[in-house]
């Protein structure tokens, strides 16, 4: 993740070529296979096959026109464990709307709607991640909503926030507490799964449960991460 801004915020200065939908599809067909990701196999994703490759290529080759890393093309530990936790515990979103923030590939929202939320909306502001939550969407028989705004500090209208793996940035994580906190002040309840990141302000939540997840080791310190679901309380 070095070198880029949190979850599809192109690199300051850069300056972004216009995306067509056909070339991103394209794209994320060359370089990815469906396949279920190890620790929610009723889930089919997009995923990358050489994961270190493909990042790498992919942040020399994007860079140069303002595209981030692609987050979409991987099944992150807290995303899975976070994805695990709703299909388990379907009662969780079941009836409810769930909004999942820096969806990326769309595994959580996947889960979501299998778990039987009544309306899921997703957001992503990478370009890429809309594509291919699209095509996980067909993959899976499902479909949920999807936004590219900027809509930390707002009210999403929600019941249930879910967010994997976002507190692996200081600057992100400062406004994410806060945000996070005053909706739960509100009633929303808030779900966050995450294995461990440096950032995860675990004095203002309450462990749900805990997996030990296959991870790439490639772009993670280990080839199985103890992932936690937390409630923001």
């Amino acid at each position: 993740m070095a070198g880029s801004l949190p979850h599809g915020r192109p690199r300051k200065g850069a300056v972004t070529r216009k995306l067509t939908r056909e070339g991103a599809e394209a794209f994320i067909r060359a370089n990815t296979t469906l396949r279920a990701p190890p620790h929610v196999p009723e889930i089919r994703l997009h995923l990358a096959d050489e994961a270190h490759d493909l990042w790498q290529r992919t942040e020399e080759e994007l860079e140069a026109i303002g595209l981030p890393p692609p987050f979409w093309a991987f099944a992150w530990a807290g995303g899975q464990g976070l994805a695990r936790y709703l299909l388990d515990h379907p009662e969780t979103v079941r009836g409810r709307t769930v909004f999942d923030f820096a969806t990326g590939s769309g595994l959580v929202a996947i889960a979501a709607c299998r778990a039987g939320a009544a309306q899921v909306t997703a957001a992503d502001t990478d370009p890429f991640s809309a594509i291919a939550c699209h095509l996980n969407m067909a993959a899976n028989g499902v479909a949920f909503d999807l936004t590219a705004d900027e809509l930390i500090g707002s009210d999403p209208g929600c019941e249930v926030l879910t967010a994997g793996d976002v507190f692996y940035d200081r600057t992100l994580a400062e406004v994410l507490a806060p945000w996070f906190t005053h909706l739960t002040a509100g009633g929303t309840t808030v779900l966050v799964g995450d294995p461990g990141r440096a950032y995860l302000p675990k004095a203002r939540m309450q462990p749900l449960a805990s997996y030990s997840v296959p991870v790439t080791r490639a772009l993670e310190d280990a080839e199985v991460k103890r992932t936690t679901v937390w409630r923001f309380t």
